[in-house]
């Protein structure tokens, strides 16, 4: 019985560990992504930008973050208290003990696994205020955000907190993760202010086409291979029939979404501009995946599929609704991953009958102010101590030259 125990819980450590790997891939998509989606002159910049806000929420969420969202013993259900670094691995008597509190997987395991997403939240934030502001303001910011402001709503849900008590669903994140991320961009961006001649002094809103959109292509496809950890692995346990089957249902649910999301976004966009925009598809289909992101699990895969779609099509108007309100996101990251969180919050109720639309709206209340408020909290003070916006004579040369002293394309014309 024993060698049966210690069987399964290295396979789920397994499992664990791969997702998390997954994921990782996935801040390969988002550099990937974000490049190609900048102009040229920007590129070497959000390509340090997602290198080292990797790094930095790999190190805080060490030093406390962790430990903020899964404290062992909570202050109450709305502060974690404050605990760092990480405590004890398992030991194998308490594995082999067996019982329902016995572990079932390596407490590194879930650590790496929880890292990886809080590295999640913070790259969506660093495509939307891309361009124009300095490298070390936007790391200083993903400091505080990666230790304290993720964690501390991560805490209300994942950790047990009050959003956890009340009912709150959030399978793998769709509020926890992409929404969070995106209200600490929505802030940043009206803190910043808009890119210089993207918007006209009549109203008029001038496209900036990115540089690389074989690259954004390819970052897309990354971003959704890397989803099937993301929201794969949030089963969290494989080593058993029912949870197999749930996984396979969780990949092809999460499959269907993003194929639903592409197509309903490239037939909206055919329908506004008579063109099948390739931005717009490649949004859709990370829209798709978002808004299947919060309930991947309860859904039959042609519900999955329409949930994806109407994420796909929503994205597109958000864009543009915010492109009119002037609120500039070079990558539409607030629109895919906020806008499309709200809805796919929303959706889990029509699957899922422990889920009520009063308690959903009560995570999405709570996750968007908290996160909107500190992080401009956040971000107003370092306007004031450093400033956050390059210079315009640095933000037309690009930001390449003057935060990182090197060009990604030195011989290609910026554009």
């Amino acid at each position: 019985m024993e060698q049966l125990v210690e069987l399964s819980y290295a396979l789920d450590t397994f499992y664990f560990l791969i997702s998390g790997a997954l994921v990782m891939w996935m801040a390969a998509g988002f550099a990937m992504l974000e490049a190609g989606l900048v102009r040229s002159k920007n590129t070497t910049e959000i390509l340090t930008k997602n290198v080292a806000l990797f790094a930095i929420a790999c190190i805080m969420y060490l030093l406390c973050g962790y430990n903020i969202m899964y404290p062992g013993e909570a202050v109450s259900a709305y502060w974690p208290g404050f605990s760092f670094l990480l405590g004890a691995e398992n030991e194998v008597s308490a594995v082999t003990a067996g019982g329902d509190d016995a572990p079932y997987y390596a407490a590194r395991s879930d650590f790496f696994f929880q890292v990886v997403f809080v590295a999640t939240a913070m790259s969506i934030v660093s495509g939307a205020v891309a361009e124009r502001m300095k490298l070390w303001a936007f790391l200083f910011f993903a400091v505080v955000f990666t230790a304290f402001i993720y964690p501390i709503q991560g805490f209300w849900k994942w950790g047990g907190g009050f959003l956890n008590e009340a009912g709150f669903q959030d399978f793998a994140g769709s509020g926890v993760v992409h929404m969070c991320g995106a209200s600490a961009a929505l802030a940043g961006v009206l803190i910043l202010g808009a890119r210089r001649g993207k918007y006209g002094p009549n109203g008029q809103v001038k496209p900036i086409p990115g540089a690389n959109l074989p690259l954004a292509t390819l970052g897309t496809f990354i971003l959704w291979m890397g989803w099937f950890g993301f929201n794969g692995g949030s089963q969290l346990k494989l080593s058993d029939v029912e949870n197999a089957n749930a996984v396979a249902n969780i990949f092809v649910n999460t499959n269907m979404a993003a194929a639903g999301g592409v197509m309903a976004a490239l037939i909206v966009a055919r329908v506004l501009y008579r063109k099948a925009d390739l931005t717009m598809a490649l949004n859709g289909a990370l829209a798709g995946l978002v808004a299947i992101t919060a309930e991947p699990l309860t859904p039959e895969p042609h519900i999955a599929t329409l949930i994806g779609a109407a994420g796909g099509a929503l994205v597109v108007f958000s864009i543009v609704i915010l492109d009119r309100l002037r609120v500039d996101d070079p990558v539409g990251a607030i629109s895919v991953h906020g806008v499309v969180g709200i809805w796919g919050l929303l959706a889990v109720p029509l699957t899922n009958s422990d889920a009520n639309f009063a308690t959903q709206l009560l995570g999405i209340g709570t996750i968007f102010i908290w996160t909107f408020v500190a992080s401009l909290m956040v971000w107003v003070a370092l306007d004031g101590i450093m400033g956050l916006r390059v210079s315009e004579e640095e933000e037309y040369e690009g930001v390449d030259l003057s935060e990182c002293g090197m060009e990604a394309y030195p011989e290609f014309t910026n554009s």
